[in-house]
This record gives C-alpha cells, structure tokens and sequence, in this order.
C-alpha cells in the first residue's frame, strides 16, 4: 500500500469517527432531563409561548427532522445559536479555546518532560532503588482520579497555604506583564492535575520499552564493540524505545482532553470543559454539539498524525 493510500484511509477512518461521535452526541442531548425552553424564557412561561420558542428552534419537529435539519447545517459550517447566549456557538467555542489549548499542552509538555527522563531513570536503573521508586510512582498515577487530585491540589495549594489561586484564569484589574504572571499562576494547579494524573502511562511505558530494546542483538553488539553505556544509552537505544511513546502521545491526548473537562469545572477554568458543564446545566443543544464536534476532531486529528508519523519514524512499520 503506498502512503498515499495509507493517509486517505486513515483519513477516511477518521471522518466516520467523527460522523458517529457527532451523531452519538446529537442523540444523548435529546435524552438529557429537562425542557430546553426553559433556558431560553422563564419557568412561568404559558403553554403558547413555550410552543413559540420550541418552533423557532426546530425543537418541535421530530428527531429524525432534527438530526438532517443539524446535519445540513453542520456541513455548511454552521454550528447553530446557543440557547443561553443568543450569539454563534462558534463565537462561544472560540472564545474558550485559547484556556483549554494552554491548559492541555502546557500539561502534555510537562507529562513528557517528566515522565520520559523518570522512565529512562527506572530502565538504566532496573532492579535497584531508584527503578523501585518510580514504578510506584509510575502505578499511583495511573490510579489518580483527576476531580480527586485537583480537589486536593486545591485544598492544600490554594486553600491552605494560599500559593496560587483558587479558580479562574487570571485576576481581575492586572495588565501587562503582571496579566502574564497572573495567567502563569492561575495555570500551575490546573497543569499539575492532569500532569499528575498522566505521567503513569508515560514513565511504566518508556521504562518497559527501554528495557527491552537494551535487550536487543544491536544493543549486545555495540556493548562488544566497546561502546560506553550512555552513548548506547542515549544515542542508539532511547530513539527506538520513544516509538511506542510517540503513540502514547496521540492515544493519551483523549484522556487528556476528557480530564481538562473535568479540571477546568474544579478550577473554574474558562475553557471548553467548563462551557460544557454550564451547557449542560442549561441544557444549551447548541454549544454541547459544537464542543464536542471541536473534541472530536482535536482527538481524531491528533491520532491520525500520530498513526502517519509513527509511520516514517519506524521504517519496519509497513502500512498493510
């Protein structure tokens, strides 16, 4: 199969992904308790004018009307009105997304600047203390809830000893660089959750595939020939052993984007997370759709970048 094929197959996987996850999501929200009217007029409303609005929304076709009427939208590149806010739900995405895109890659960063030196670590050290130690820390962390880390992160660092703050993403009245250091200081909690919460995938991962690419019958020649242990180390088996990680990177970035949500609602962070959680508590169709639809394709996007590159890294890799 040339590569050609391969990215337009990959690529196709993809758009059905995202073609179900929208259709899956279109037909939870329609389960979802409660009466949509009730976001977009007072509870007091008569009978007529809960009609009225039902009407102007589509609401009060069937669900079959509903899901083409969205879908033929959806394809002009239309994301609809959000109920609560009676702007473009993509206005409301793109205002949130510059917070979530900071939080989850500030996070990811940190997960692979710590979690590959520390599996690394473990790998060269196997058997002795050291290697002991981080994969206890390597197994706790791959037991972390992100709600219960991020409460106890709170509590401790924000509530207790008053080091960062508590929620938001910057102070009010602050400019300039001192908006800057705000937004650094509003970031760190929200970060170290998730970075906490994923750095276990990351170090059991690059410490198991280290190890048995030190194995291999390369590793065994060059250690005969005389090389030094860090120069095998570094330079012939740690690239081998970051494929797997490579991966990892696009396989964790759901869980990621699925942990920001969560962390963003603790830390009252103005991400999509957040607007997802109020959207939902208003029962606003429209907004949940898009950020979903905007999930989707980050998740599916990312994945299919991490299949094609894996691809050209790993030349034993055949794309059949």
């Amino acid at each position: 199969m040339s590569r050609a094929s391969f990215i337009l197959r990959r690529a196709g996987r993809g758009l059905l992904t995202i073609w179900f996850a929208v259709t899956v999501t279109f037909l939870l929200l329609r389960l979802l308790p409660g009466d949509p009217a009730l976001a977009l007029a007072s509870p007091n409303m008569t009978e007529e004018i809960r009609a009225t609005i039902l009407a102007q929304y589509g609401l009060d076709q069937p669900l079959l009307v509903q899901y083409g009427l969205y879908m033929w939208q959806l394809l002009q590149g239309n994301l609809g009105i959000s109920f609560t806010q009676s702007i473009p739900v993509t206005d409301v995405l793109m205002q949130r997304l510059p917070w979530t895109l900071l939080l989850t890659l500030t996070a990811l960063v940190l997960t692979i600047v710590i979690g590959i030196p520390l599996g690394v670590a473990a790998a060269s050290h196997r058997g002795r203390f050291v290697d002991r130690g981080v994969q206890i820390l390597g197994v706790t962390g791959q037991s972390l809830f992100v709600p219960s880390v991020a409460i106890l992160l709170l509590f401790v660092f924000g509530l207790n000893l008053g080091w960062f703050p508590i929620g938001g993403a910057y102070s009010n009245g602050t400019y300039g660089f001192e908006w800057y250091v705000s937004v650094a200081r509003h970031l760190v909690l929200p970060a170290l959750s998730l970075m906490l919460v994923q750095v276990g995938s990351y170090v059991l991962t690059m410490r198991s595939t280290l190890i048995e690419t030190l194995g291999e019958d390369y590793i065994l020649l060059a250690k005969a020939n005389g090389l030094r242990g860090r120069r095998i180390l570094w330079k012939h088996a740690l690239r081998n052993a970051l494929l797997p990680t490579t991966t990892l990177i696009g396989l964790q970035l759901g869980f990621l984007v699925g942990g920001a949500v969560l962390t963003e609602t603790v830390f009252a962070y103005p991400g999509i997370g957040r607007g997802i959680f109020e959207a939902v508590t208003q029962l606003d169709f429209p907004v949940l759709q898009g950020a979903f639809l905007m999930l989707a394709i980050t998740v599916v996007v990312v994945n299919t970048i991490t299949d094609i590159v894996y691809g050209y890294l790993d030349p034993r890799v055949k794309t059949s």
